[in-house]
């Protein structure tokens, strides 16, 4: 059965429906060596060549493909992109590999963030879970210094403005402390640069420490190390679609329940041990460099 074009893509990883419809109108797309147009629908056989920029794409098994997505606990130092020209380590380094698809990051950490990051291998999922229409609700635990009095709570509740806008956090619970460094849980409903770091500064208050502990109501899994992914179950899976209003899936990759425990323990462990292979080749390579 044919679908459309930017549908198959976007299932397989190459971006959402919208960012896929502004490529193919510009041109930056071909079937089978012929320049593709909206509104163009296709029939994904084994011989089928798209190309995207030139460069053949994967969709071969986009059409049995089920929406995956990882849960992955991001240290601090690994950057939120494909390749750095630097080697420095990025958040792709640990990722199971795929075929016929790839993983999309929900969102981004800056590299001095750890905590919860989404990862899925449809593109249209990620892209309705960070567009700021859908207020998907992220938390975070902050260990910040300085002093902080009910004035500055309040005006980190009500509001202050930054550069690219005004912004508050949801809510604002103490954790507890020693001193000037107090632990903080905040939540936000969109996911601008830096922005927990920037609220805070913008109150005289410098963050320590930032880990985003939950993401809507998934949370950063139970003994998970840093640098470790697990797979959702389906019930997971279709929490995100449902809040996104995408239909949910019928079929999922994780293993039946017996095996469970046996591959989650396996995949961190591999996850683990590849960064720490990947990590001191890089540096390896940095150094030559200078």
């Amino acid at each position: 059965m044919s679908e459309k074009l930017q549908k198959v893509l976007a299932r397989a990883g190459h971006g959402s429906r919208r960012e896929i419809e502004a490529i193919i109108q510009a041109g930056r797309v071909s079937v089978d060596g012929k320049i593709a147009t909206l509104g163009d629908r296709v029939e994904v056989t084994a011989g089928m060549k798209i190309r995207m920029d030139g460069h053949v794409v994967s969709i071969n098994e986009s059409t049995e493909a089920v929406c995956r997505v990882l849960a992955y606990y991001k240290p601090e130092g690994e950057l939120c992109t494909r390749n750095d020209p630097e080697g420095r380590p990025t958040v792709f380094d640990r990722l199971p590999k795929l075929r016929g698809a790839r993983w999309v990051a929900v969102g981004r950490l800056d590299v001095n963030t750890s905590g919860l990051l989404l990862f899925t291998t449809d593109g249209e999922l990620a892209n309705r879970l960070m567009h700021p229409s859908r207020e998907v609700e992220r938390e975070y635990a902050v260990r910040v210094f300085g002093q902080v009095d009910d004035e500055k709570i309040k005006q980190l509740s009500r509001g202050v403005q930054l550069e690219d806008g005004p912004a508050a956090f949801r809510t604002i619970t103490y954790q507890g402390g020693e001193g000037l460094n107090q632990w903080y849980n905040v939540t936000l409903t969109e996911g601008r640069n830096r922005e927990v770091r920037r609220l805070w500064e913008a109150v005289g208050v410098q963050v320590s420490r930032l880990i985003r502990v939950r993401y809507g109501d998934l949370t950063l899994p139970k003994g998970l190390p840093r640098g470790g992914w697990t797979e959702l179950d389906l019930p997971q899976i279709n929490y995100l679609r449902e809040l996104v209003e995408l239909d949910p899936e019928t079929v999922s990759k994780m293993p039946v329940e017996k095996d469970r425990r046996r591959v989650k323990a396996n995949q961190i462990r591999r996850a683990v041990k590849r960064h720490s292979q990947v990590a001191p080749s890089r540096r390896s390579a940095t150094n030559k460099r200078g």
